[in-house]
């Protein structure tokens, strides 16, 4: 069944699954765990969550993918006075993706060499340093068509680590944070 209102388009501007995500701040440790899921592969996912205090904060997070289709890469960038720490005491790993690359201003992470597939949850694990309380940061996901060929999904996957993904229509999501300890 679907809403129908007059003048009010609900397919494009609610979403049925909606998953909030929540967060809780450990300040002994000055670690962040988020929580959530995604149902669109369509649309980027700007988050902004506050953090107790600026400077490093290191980030456990962990999405489920609740699409149609794998997630064959995942790439943040960093919103404004955030940046990705990469040095001997940060951890830039996740559990599905064996591969891992940052740019050298620490603007942009791609995990990749893995797969998330529908209904699994993604875990990534990373630091970062905010010049302000606010992070943000944009994910995106690659998601290859289904008549794509091995060999294009390969050059994608490359094209993508080495330049970017391409930008797509934006959800923005506020993350609620609880303080513990």
């Amino acid at each position: 069944m679907t809403l129908s209102v007059p003048g009010f388009d609900v397919q494009t501007r609610v979403r049925a699954r909606d998953i909030q995500m929540a967060a809780s701040a450990d300040l002994k440790r000055r670690v962040v765990m988020i929580s959530g899921a995604i149902d669109t592969k369509d649309h980027d996912i700007a988050v902004s969550f506050d953090l107790p205090e600026p400077g490093r904060w290191q980030i456990i997070k962990s999405e489920s993918n609740l699409t149609d289709a794998p997630w064959l890469t995942w790439q943040m960038t960093a919103g404004e006075g955030t940046r990705f720490v990469d040095d001997a005491d940060a951890m830039i790993v996740s559990r599905q993706f064996a591969k891992t690359f940052m740019t050298p201003d620490h603007s942009r992470i791609m995990f990749y060499d893995g797969e998330v597939r529908p209904g699994e949850a993604v875990l990534k694990m990373f630091t970062i340093e905010c010049a302000k309380r606010r992070a943000k940061a944009n994910h995106n996901r690659f998601s290859p068509a289904p008549t794509e060929s091995p060999k294009k999904v390969k050059s994608l996957i490359e094209e993508y680590v080495a330049n970017g993904m391409p930008p797509k229509p934006v959800i923005e999501v506020i993350i609620p944070v609880t303080l513990i300890g």
